[in-house]
């Protein structure tokens, strides 16, 4: 009996193009801590094992060059392309364009017309941060006069603004009738003012400080500081980038070995490991299955408690 070896077919393996909106460094996503080349390099370590092969464009923050990267992948032959771009001219290109060329799209953060759409969910990401501070404040101010004040937010982006309308639903839902002030963002210097400013008109309180990204959330401990009040206040911050949680050789604002930081914690984003969520999405459409027209990050809390559970000390995610 002759015993017959038939050989594999080899795995195909799909062509996804990833567009994102400025690979500037400068250029922060969402309007917190985290840039393009970060979500990039997320994508190239969850490609790993996977039957993909991904082209990346920078769009470059203009409009002219983000639709010539959709021609580009077009002419390349990719089989979907992701897009991460806040211009809604853009998004409405993409979508007219990769329809005509029989491409399904995936969008990020912003839709795209007749895509679905990986987003973050910034009102239940305030939620959470509400109900963090809610919690400290039952646990430890118990009787004491009680208020609480939104920092952050340099524009008037609709994720910033959704944070801050989660932040204040949440505390009035945990704390009905606690007073919520809302400190003008911007620069450091302008948050330094407010604050302080802030501070001084509430002698003998404790402070909630609910911060809309970590710059703002370290950039407030400092003025607490500086200030006195640390007896005083408790922050929560949103977004956990890289000063928060370190790496291997840097410091961790959020550590166990932190634990006296009046930062409470972090609403965790994830940006820094969106291709783990998004390229598997990408594979259930590239092989014929329905995807939610809107999945969401999972937002969670990290805390002293939990940091090393969610960022391992090491710089490898």
């Amino acid at each position: 009996m002759v015993s017959a070896v038939c050989a594999q077919e080899p795995l195909h393996r799909y062509r996804i193009a990833f567009a994102c909106v400025s690979e500037d460094p400068s250029v922060k996503l969402e309007g917190l801590g985290f840039s393009c080349s970060e979500v990039r390099r997320s994508f190239e370590l969850a490609a790993r094992g996977l039957p993909v092969e991904l082209t990346f464009y920078d769009n470059r923050g203009e409009r002219g060059i983000a639709v010539s990267n959709i021609d580009d992948a077009i002419r390349n032959g990719a089989e979907l392309f992701i897009e991460y771009d806040p211009d809604p001219v853009v998004n409405a290109e993409a979508g007219v364009r990769l329809k005509a060329a029989g491409i399904p799209v995936l969008a990020i953060n912003y839709p795209v017309p007749g895509a679905p759409l990986y987003a973050a969910d910034n009102a239940a990401a305030g939620s959470i941060a509400a109900g963090a501070l809610a919690h400290f404040a039952a646990a430890n101010w118990r009787g004491a006069g009680t208020v609480a004040v939104i920092v952050g937010g340099a524009s008037a982006a609709a994720s910033t603004e959704a944070r801050a309308s989660g932040v204040s639903a949440g505390l009035r839902r945990a704390m009905p009738g606690i007073a919520i002030t809302r400190l003008e963002g911007g620069s450091v210097e302008r948050l330094e003012k407010s604050l302080n400013a802030f501070l001084a008109a509430q002698r003998g309180k404790k402070i909630l400080v609910a911060a809309l990204d970590d710059r703002s959330a370290l950039s407030a401990k400092e003025v607490i500081e500086t200030a006195g009040r640390i007896n005083d206040c408790v922050i929560v911050s949103q977004g956990l980038d890289r000063s928060m949680h370190g790496g291997m050789h840097e410091k961790r604002e959020i550590s166990p070995d932190n634990r006296a930081s009046i930062v409470l914690g972090a609403v965790a984003f994830y940006l820094d490991r969106y291709g783990y969520d998004v390229l598997p999405l990408a594979l259930r459409i590239l092989r014929g299955e329905t995807v939610p027209a809107k999945t969401s990050t999972r937002h969670m809390l990290v805390t002293s408690a939990n940091i090393f559970r969610e960022y391992p000390p090491t710089d490898l995610n």
